[in-house]
């Protein structure tokens, strides 16, 4: 590193007498439930809107595009709050503020339901982006900081389960109930779902034993940045994440136009029925998280992230089956390839675990609103195979910084 650890202000030590979290501890086993209820929330509160923007713009008079911003002015005002937030977290602690997040999430999402104007209901999405903020970051930086590092791949790969579980069950629930009462009803389901996985959260997550409070946390988040981004892999994997997610979301914003035209024709309610592959990145999450843990992240990622491009090529078949499991191998490629990523940051930051988090999940967020455009062009150039040659060409970049991970050397032992 250009820049040490020393640059950093200095804290008072964890007491090294306390031991992590170790695989298959009664305290793993409750902070895998409340990671995993955590996930789900965030993940169904944030996506929750996505099939609702046909009947949002019938309800409201907008086009496609005004539609649309229900979605994105969460996740860039998400992208925006997650620096702010790991700052606060490094004062105020990892639980009580990942707690706050969750509650006020759910709260304004029963509040979009009584929206009088399409304007008020982007205020409270953008609010709800803000809040949300306090979760995903945090998460990781607690994960990274209680659990065993030969445990953390399992516990966060069932966190990113939970993300993956929550995803699809925002969007189904928001479909169902959107389709046979109201989207009112729809939101304001979801959020009353979200107040409950809040309550769970809060009982069974053990309280942090390694955190310690930085009072000075903003006056040296300069330093900070300049130590993660000077750091040999730190900033890889933060590209990583933007290569990956601008991938899977440009592959699941297009994919519906191409199942919905010929010689596919499906209707809405089989397209729509698509978010059931995200069942397969709870798996693949885990799965991953398990070899992670025995073999190594280095030796694994660039493995998984082959079942990704395998997937990408496979939807260009016309035949459905081939295609239905192109999107299969991609999402499961997709989920494996994040859960041992994320992890790799949390083990790999020597200080200042949530700022390298926000870090990546920064990137992360922007990479689906920057790849998601350049797809949209080529998708409107060249069809479906356009879009295969822009994510084919972010995935073979992506490989690259995996393959050069790969010979990455280690900070010790547990960041292997």
């Amino acid at each position: 590193m250009s820049l040490s650890a020393a640059a950093l202000p200095a804290t008072p030590a964890p007491c090294r007498s306390v031991p992590h979290i170790a695989a298959g501890s009664p305290e793993f086993k409750r902070s895998s439930r409340a990671l995993f209820f955590g996930g789900f929330s965030a993940f169904a509160l944030l996506y929750s809107v996505q099939p609702l923007m046909p009947v949002l713009s019938h309800e409201f008079a907008l086009s496609a595009a005004q539609s649309s911003m229900v979605l994105s002015v969460s996740t860039g005002a998400l992208a925006v709050s997650l620096v702010a937030s790991s700052a606060l977290s490094e004062r105020m602690g990892r639980k009580p503020l990942m707690v706050a997040a969750m509650v006020i999430s759910a709260l304004l999402t029963i509040l979009c339901a009584f929206a009088h104007s399409y304007s008020q209901l982007l205020v409270m999405r953008a609010m709800l982006g803000v809040a949300l903020g306090g979760m995903p970051a945090i998460a990781m930086a607690y994960l990274g900081e209680e659990m065993e590092p030969t445990s953390l791949g399992l516990s966060m790969g069932l966190y990113i389960s939970g993300s993956a579980f929550g995803g699809m069950s925002g969007r189904v629930i928001a479909s169902v109930l959107s389709d046979h009462f109201s989207w009112r009803l729809a939101l304001a389901a979801v959020g009353v779902a979200g107040l409950l996985a809040a309550w769970e959260f809060w009982r069974s997550l053990p309280a942090s034993r390694h955190f310690v409070p930085v009072s000075s946390a903003w006056r040296t988040f300069p330093a900070g940045f300049k130590l993660h981004l000077s750091d040999a892999g730190l900033p890889w994997l933060f590209s990583l994440s933007f290569l990956l997610m601008g991938s899977f979301i440009s592959l699941y914003n297009y994919i519906a136009y191409r199942l919905l035209a010929a010689p596919f024709n499906l209707s809405q309610s089989l397209v729509g029925a698509v978010s059931f592959m995200y069942l397969l990145g709870i798996y693949g999450s885990v799965w991953a998280g398990r070899l992670a843990d025995r073999y190594g992240r280095r030796r694994v990622l660039w493995a998984v992230m082959t079942i990704m491009i395998a997937g990408l090529l496979l939807t260009l078949s016309d035949w459905m089956p081939l295609l239905v499991l192109g999107m299969a191998l991609f999402t499961y490629g997709f989920f494996a390839s994040h859960s041992i990523a994320s992890s790799w940051v949390g083990r790999r930051a020597s200080s200042n675990k949530a700022l390298a988090s926000a870090l990546y999940l920064f990137f992360y967020y922007l990479g689906s609103s920057v790849v998601g455009s350049a797809t949209g062009v080529m998708w409107g150039r060249g069809g479906w195979p356009g879009v295969v040659l822009v994510l084919g060409c972010a995935l073979m970049l992506a490989m690259l910084v995996a393959l050069r991970l790969r010979n990455l050397p280690p900070l010790g032992q547990a960041e292997r």
